[in-house]
Order: structure tokens, then sequence, then C-alpha cells
């Protein structure tokens, strides 16, 4: 090998050695996979709302779970779900009196009561996260209560404030996270609902509105920045403190289902100091806001937040503690789940999450050992990752090897499309001859759409049983499951199981309500429908948005996507332009009252921001709606619950889709990961084993050198052929000379 050769080869050499001493694709810091952090995927937009009075999505839950504490909260191991207390000391049994304030026996019947009182005792020594909204000075004087918009100016995270403070979660935290429910400032989904049953909510609210609008009068109405609303100042009869640590909550009639809501973050405490602090001039323009900067008392609390890319939560050094649970269910302890049984919780350090805008990259860095768990609050990943391991042998054999974990589980959720009712063409209709046919134009699409071939055999990855109506099984009053449940407007049995109706008898409907063929029968013209999706049309979603399209066109109906991503979607909803949409359910809590609730006309998402998305509305179900409220489980509650199944089948606000197959997805050294539809404060219990991390990620993603060598072995071949041209060329110019020299 001469010089030359020898010269590139050394080059080369130490160019692959570089490349490969400094190979690393982790999309994590250096060094990170060491520490004790759980690493966790978002798609596309960050969470819109970090307050508890508004935060209802799914993508909000694992924020607001471990930054806020609700009074109780559901056992993190026990199936059928069991409620504990979490910041409360204990369940609060209700006191019931009827209409002269007399006491009644526990057990009496529903329609006796007037009034259900809870007295909640809170634990002692709760404590807040560090932030500037309790920061004072040494007269005790609130050192950041007093800005003005200057001040203000160079301000975007609470951590760019010199000071911070903390106190003590009180009673009256409690009430007055009750009363912000009112606000007109902000999206207040469940006030519809609270204002129902709490009393004095539905006239706090008027007052509310009224003295916000004196507030706010001679400014700016659409201004960012608004005066302080003070809840404190309105007293709410419905909710009072009795002393430091106990409040009282009354409640109208009998509603045995209010324990439920008390597990979730709408009656988290919020410290009036929040609200005080981003009231001031300029904190909305630069997002110093609860939805963006939340306050708690959980175990976490938000330092990072840089919109649609990351936001990272560390551990909250005020956080009162709580124990890892040492009671679970037949498997939980061979499985490991009993082990830390006692030890102080949180385990875990940090929490970092980033955005992924697309599910192969993110599936990828799952696979690779980048992610820890893909989303910590969804359960259609397990489903992905075991269809995956199904299709393919080898696929399922690198999962064995990597000991990563799908466990399945059955949870009570839905995924359907929807129909709003304030739509003139698919919605309830404005005459009793337009609502007949708008209603045989719904049974026509509901019909087309074979939920058992898209989500039983089509789209495995999201797969789930056809849903006969809006109850999922494991709530009490489902039929689902059983024999006979059927809709009778989709279906029809036969030899003892339930069949789809035909395309012929859809279109026979089709006609009926006026659109023979797919087309208006006065003026000829195809029948064109809008469908709002919520998701970017990725080609992965396109197939879903492509194969819906299909279901329509089988009875002659055009369908136009309008798919967004979630946030805009939400937006959308809001104003109740949509016309037809797709969207799922997770139960907030094991009971048909929560599934049924989102049919209540009072809870419309267009009219009062409230969860019923079809703004559907029916008197003869809205009655029997409050009727449900007061009733146990028991015959008389599923007879009710018939009734009300039977009334929305035949309305058909919405087509109802499918119920999902759950399953979590874990990576080998995450432990004491349970999943749970209602156990959403998750991340207090999961841990991590760094090291082993650390070591299976360097092993999973070794660099392969053979095509390097290939390379190598390239540029030799390319030396030995240019040695070998070089020294042909010397020797005919020798011979050449020689040659010259002769003649001469």
């Amino acid at each position: 090998m001469n010089r030359t050769a020898r010269a590139a080869l050394g080059a080369f050499a130490i160019a692959i050695a570089g490349l490969t001493a400094g190979c690393d694709n982790s999309p994590n810091p250096k060094g990170s996979e060491s520490t004790n952090t759980l690493f966790i995927a978002f798609q596309e937009r960050s969470p819109r709302h970090l307050d508890p009075t508004a935060s209802y999505a799914v993508n909000e839950v694992p924020y607001m779970y471990s930054i806020y504490e609700a009074p109780y909260a559901y056992h993190y191991l026990k199936r059928p779900y069991v409620v504990v207390p979490k910041a409360a000391e204990a369940l609060a049994e209700p006191r019931y009196l009827d209409k002269d304030g007399k006491p009644l026996p526990a057990n009496a019947p529903g329609e006796r009561v007037a009034e259900s009182v809870y007295d909640i005792h809170i634990k002692h020594g709760m404590r807040y996260a560090p932030h500037p909204a309790f920061a004072t000075d040494a007269t005790g004087a609130y050192l950041y209560h007093a800005m003005t918009a200057a001040q203000v100016r160079d301000k975007h995270s609470p951590l760019d404030f010199d000071k911070t403070g903390t106190r003590e979660v009180v009673a009256d935290d409690f009430v007055y996270a009750l009363k912000r429910h009112a606000t007109p400032r902000i999206e207040t989904p469940i006030f519809g609902i609270f204002s129902e049953y709490v009393i004095g909510l539905k006239d706090y609210g008027e007052l509310i509105r009224a003295e916000d609008k004196k507030l706010r009068q001679g400014g700016d109405p659409a201004a960012l920045d608004k005066p302080f609303l003070d809840f404190r100042q309105y007293p709410l009869a419905g909710a009072v403190a009795l002393d430091k640590y106990t409040y009282r909550i009354r409640i109208k009639g009998k509603y045995p289902q209010w324990k439920y809501w008390m597990t979730m973050t709408f009656t988290a405490p919020v410290p009036w100091e929040a609200d005080k602090f981003y009231a001031q001039p300029g904190m909305a323009k630069n997002s110093l806001t609860l939805d963006v900067w939340p306050v708690g008392s959980g175990p976490f609390m938000a330092v990072e937040y840089d919109p649609d890319r990351r936001h990272v939560l560390v551990r909250n050094p005020n956080y009162h503690g709580a124990t890892y649970p040492c009671e679970g269910m037949p498997g939980d302890k061979e499985l490991g789940l009993l082990d830390d049984c006692g030890k102080r919780l949180p385990f875990l350090d940090k929490l970092v999450f980033n955005t992924e805008k697309d599910k192969t990259p993110l599936r990828a860095k799952f696979t690779q050992g980048f992610l820890d768990v893909p989303e910590i609050e969804r359960n259609d990943w397990g489903p992905d990752f075991l269809a995956d391991a199904n299709d393919s042998d080898e696929v399922k054999q690198r999962f064995e090897e990597r000991g990563m974990r799908f466990p399945k589980s059955v949870e009570p959720q839905n995924w359907y499309l929807g129909f709003n009712w304030l739509d003139p063409v698919v919605g309830k209709g404005d005459t009793p001859e337009q609502q007949e046919k708008n209603r045989k134009l719904r049974h026509a699409l509901s019909i087309a759409i074979d939920w058992e071939e898209g989500y039983g055999r089509v789209f495995t990855q999201k797969a789930g049983e056809a849903a006969m109506g809006p109850l999922p099984g494991g709530t009490f009053g489902s039929r689902h499951g059983t024999p006979g449940d059927i809709n009778p407007v989709t279906h029809r049995m036969v030899d003892g199981k339930p069949v789809r109706r035909s395309i012929a008898e859809a279109k026979h409907l089709l006609a009926e309500a006026g659109y023979p063929d797919g087309r208006d029968a006065k003026t000829g013209k195809p029948l064109v429908l809008n469908y709002d999706y919520q998701r970017v049309p990725t080609p992965e979603y396109r197939a879903e948005l492509d194969w819906m399209v299909k279901q329509f066109a089988k009875v002659g109906v055009q369908l136009e996507i309008r798919a967004t991503d979630y946030n805009q979607f939400q937006e959308k909803m809001l104003k109740g332009k949509q016309q037809i949409f797709w969207w799922g359910w997770f139960a907030d809590y094991p009971d048909a009252e929560n599934f049924l609730f989102l049919f209540y006309g009072p809870n419309s998402k267009a009219k009062v921001e409230g969860e019923n998305t079809a703004n559907y509305e029916n008197p003869e179900f809205d009655r029997r709606y409050k009727q449900l409220a007061l009733l146990d489980d028991g015959p008389a509650k599923q007879k009710l619950v018939d009734e009300m199944v039977d009334i929305l089948r035949r309305d058909a606000p919405w087509a109802f889709g499918y119920f999902p197959y759950s399953a979590g997805a874990y990576q080998k050294w995450v432990g004491d990961a349970k999943y749970g539809l209602f156990t959403n404060d998750r991340a207090l219990y999961y841990k991590v084993d760094a090291p082993m991390r650390s070591r299976l990620q360097a092993e999973w993603n070794r660099p392969k050198v053979w095509p390097l060598g290939l390379m190598a072995l390239g540029v030799l071949l390319l030396a030995w052929i240019a040695r070998r041209a070089f020294r042909a060329r010397e020797r005919m110019t020798a011979r050449g000379l020689r040659a010259a020299e002769a003649k001469a």
C-alpha cells in the first residue's frame, strides 16, 4: 500500500472512530437517562387548560392530577374501583334532610330527601408548591400583588420572580374552588351540572356575572387584563368553611354520585392568591395564568412550559407525602405491585413531556427505549403495540426480549360519531315533519357505518366492540355483552346474535328523509355533510378518515373532512358550528350517570360549555335524568337506565361507535405501573430503575459498524484501483519517453 492510500485509510479510520464514539441517537439530553426522571410524549399541541376549573380534556390529565389534590381519589390497585380519601381525612357520610330541614335516616327514599349535607375534614399540614403569589416581606405583605405592566414585562414564568412563598392549604380554598365554577371569564364545563346540585350555585352564577360586569365596566371587552374577581367577597349558601380544616357542601336532594366528583380536580383547592397574582396587568399577555402555570399542593409542580414542544414537572418540595398501598388485587403481589408497601411517595423526581407530531416517531422512540411510557394518560397504545406483535413474530419476539409490558384491562369508555342537534340537516329539526326526516337521516347513517368492520377487523390497533348504546360494560345499568343487547335501529337478531341492518334498509330510510340515492329530492343536489375530526390528518389518521368517507358513500352521501388539531377542534365545538364530529369519552367515574349526563340538555357544550357535545335536548330524557340522580344501584335504577337508552337509540344523537380495548404500555424498568381509567394520579406511584434504563438504551441502540467496514473496504478498493491506474500511466509515460529517445 502506497503512502497516499495509507493516509486516506488512516484519515477514514479516525473519522469512523469519532463518529462511533460520539454516536447517540437519543432525543433526550445526554446523561438524563441516568436520572430519576420519567420520559413521556404528548401529541400535537400543549394542553389547553391547566386551570382546575376549566380542565376537562384527556391530554390534560397527567399534569392536573400530578399538581392538584382533590378531596378523594381512587385506590390505585383495587378493582372494581374504590373511592378513598386524598386531601380529605376520611370520606364524608352525607346527612339527609327533608323539606323542613329535619334529619332523615340514611336509607330514606330519594324523593323524600330535600338536601344532602357533606362535612369534609381535610388533612393538616398540606402546603402549596413554592410560588411568587405567596411571597411576602418581613411584615407579611405580599411582594407581588400590586405590580404594574412594566414590572411584569420581562416575566414569562413564576421562576422569573426573585422570591417565592407557600402556605398551608385550608378549608376556605376548597370553598373558593367551588365558587370559581360560576366565573364568566374562563370555560367552566361542569358549571351546568354543579349548579343543578350545589345549593345556590345557579343564582351565584348570575350574581358573579353581574359583579364581573361592574368590575370591567368602561374597559375594553377584548382586553386580556381583567381586574381581580375575589370570590371570597360573595358567600355561597351551598359551600362554606366551618373552621380552618372543615368545610360543608350542601347538595339538592339525594345525589349518590357526588362522591365521584370529589375525586376530580374540579373540587381541588385553589388559593385566592393565585387568582389575585395572575389578574395583574401584563400577566395574561405573557401567558402567566393558571391555564399555563398551575398552583397546587400535589406531588409535582410545573417548572418548564415550552408551548407545543416540552413540559417539565418536578417534585414539589412542600408535598406533605403519601404512602404506597399495601393491598391490591389477586395477582398484584406476583407482579411486584405490592413490593413498595408503605413507602413514601412520590418515587420520581421529574416528569418530562416532549411533543411528537406524528405517531410513527413516537412508536419508534418507545421501542428504542427513549420513552418510558408513550402517553401516560392514554390506554390505546397497548392495543396498538399488541396488534403489531400479533401481525409479526419478529416484532413479538423483540417486545418479549426487551421486557416491554402491555397489560390489558376493560375500562368504561367509548368512541362515537356525533350529530349536532343545532344543525338544520342532521340535528333536531324545526318542525315535527323535519324532525322525523332528520331522525331517519341519522338512522340511515348509523346503519351505514359498519363499526364491526372498521374497529373489529380493519384498524386492529384501535380494536374494540361495536356499541349498541352509550353505556360500556363495567358500569351499573349497562347491558353491553349480555344476551339480547341490541340497538333495533341499527341491528336485528339472527340466530340469537345481533347483525347490522342492510344498506338497502339504510337507503330506504335515506329516501324517506328526502335524500333518495344521496340527493336532495327537491333540488337534485348531492347531500354533502361536514365531518369535524380532532386530529391533523397524518397518514395513519388519513386511513381512518378515508374509511369513514367510504361508509357514507355506501348510501350515496358525500362526506367532507374538516380535520384540525385538538385545540382548534374544541374551539369549533364550543361555538356549536360543527355538523358531524368524532369524539370519545373516558368515564370520570364508574356509574351510568357519567355517560348519560353527556345527553342532558342543560349540559350543552354550545350553550353552557358543558359536555353534551351533540347539544342534544329531549324533555323526556332530561326528566328521567333528574330521577336517576336520586337512585342507588338496584332494579328501579336499571329500569330507568333502560328507558333512557331506548330514547337515545330512537333519537340517535350519536352513531354509537365502539368500546375500545384498553392496555397500558410500559418499559421493563418502569415499576409499580398499573393502568386504571380512574386512577388519574398514576405518576404519584410510578418509579424507574434509571441504571437499567441507561444500560438497555445503550444496548438497544448500539451503532451498526458493519456499513462503515464496507465503506472502509470500498476506500481500500478505490485506493488500489487509483494506485494501479497511476502506475499504469507511469509505465506508459516511461515507454513513450524511451520510444522518443530511440527515434532521436
